[in-house]
C-alpha cells in the first residue's frame, strides 16, 4: 500500500520524518510531499504559492529516510489533493498528515492545515490520519518518538476501517502515556488567538491558552490527563438536525 506523508510545519520538520518512518515500519510504501515553508493555520486551503498557475516542487533528501521527498510551494490540502489525483506517482491508499508541533483538539481543528490535508483525502475517497504532538506554547523538547509509537499502534487499525475514514490522533508530550482513548471534540481547543492591540493600520494577534474548563471525555481533557486521543472526523456536510421554514420569495 502507498502512503502520502505531508504536514503543515514544512518539509524540514522532524515530525514529518517521524511519521514517514512509522508508516514504513507498518509496511507502507511512502512518498513525502510537504510545504516548502511553514503553512500552519491554512485549513483546507488549496492555494499555491506560485504566481504562474503551476505548482512548483523540488526533490529533497530527508535525514535517515530512503523515500521520494518533495518540497512543494503549496498548502498541505493542495498537496493532498494533487496526490489523490495521481500527481506524485499514483493515488495513495492513505494520507498521513503530521506529526504536527502542537495539539489539534476541539472544533478549532477547522483551522489546522494538518487536519485540512487529512479531510481533503477524505473528499477524494482516501482514508487519512492527522497526527499531532501536544507540545505547549513554551513546552519542552518534542518527544517525536512517542508520536511515532502511537502511529504504529493506530495505523493498522485505520487500514482495516472503511475507505475514506479520517482519524485525528493527538499524543501527549510525555514519557509515560496512559494509553489511547476515543474522544469527542472539545468546544473550541486548547489554545486560541486573542486580539491584543488595534491601531490604524495593524491588528496584533497573540496565541494564548484557552481559559475554558475541560469537559470530561473530550480530546482536550483526555490529552491533559496523559492519554493519547483518537477522534473520527467527517468533512463538510449539510446540517440535517432541524426543520426550517422556506423563505417566502418571490412573494
Amino acid at each position: 500500500m502507498r502512503a502520502l506523508i505531508t504536514n503543515d510545519d514544512g518539509i524540514d520538520s522532524p515530525g514529518l520524518v517521524t511519521l514517514a518512518e512509522a508508516a514504513v515500519a507498518c509496511g507502507l510504501d511512502v512518498v513525502v510531499a510537504a510545504p516548502a515553508t511553514q503553512s500552519s493555520g491554512t485549513s483546507a486551503s488549496v492555494a499555491s504559492v506560485s504566481e504562474t498557475g503551476r505548482v512548483v516542487s523540488e526533490r529533497r533528501t530527508l535525514p535517515d529516510l530512503d523515500a521520494e521527498a518533495y518540497a512543494v510551494a503549496a498548502h498541505p490540502a493542495l498537496i493532498s489533493l494533487i496526490a489523490c489525483r495521481g500527481g506524485f506517482g499514483g493515488k495513495p491508499d492513505v494520507v498521513l498528515s503530521g506529526v504536527n508541533l502542537g495539539a489539534n483538539v476541539g472544533r478549532a481543528i477547522l483551522h489546522s492545515g494538518t487536519v485540512g490535508a487529512a479531510l481533503t483525502g477524505h473528499l477524494n475517497d482516501v482514508s487519512s490520519l492527522a497526527v499531532s504532538l501536544d507540545v505547549g506554547l513554551e513546552g519542552p523538547e518534542p518527544l517525536w518518538d512517542k508520536a511515532g509509537e502511537a502511529v504504529r499502534a493506530v495505523l493498522p487499525m485505520l487500514l482495516d476501517m472503511p475507505a475514506a475514514t479520517v482519524l485525528s490522533l493527538n499524543v501527549p508530550n510525555i514519557v509515560d502515556v496512559q494509553g489511547i482513548r476515543w474522544a469527542r471534540l472539545a468546544r473550541f481547543g486548547s489554545v486560541q488567538s486573542r486580539v491584543d492591540e488595534v491601531d490604524e493600520n495593524e491588528i496584533e494577534l497573540v496565541t494564548v491558552y484557552s481559559e475554558e474548563s475541560l469537559v470530561p471525555g473530550t480530546d482536550a481533557a483526555l490529552l491533559a490527563s496523559g492519554y493519547a486521543t483518537l477522534t473520527p472526523l467527517t468533512s463538510v456536510a449539510e446540517d440535517v438536525t432541524s426543520q426550517r421554514p422556506s423563505p417566502a420569495w418571490p412573494a
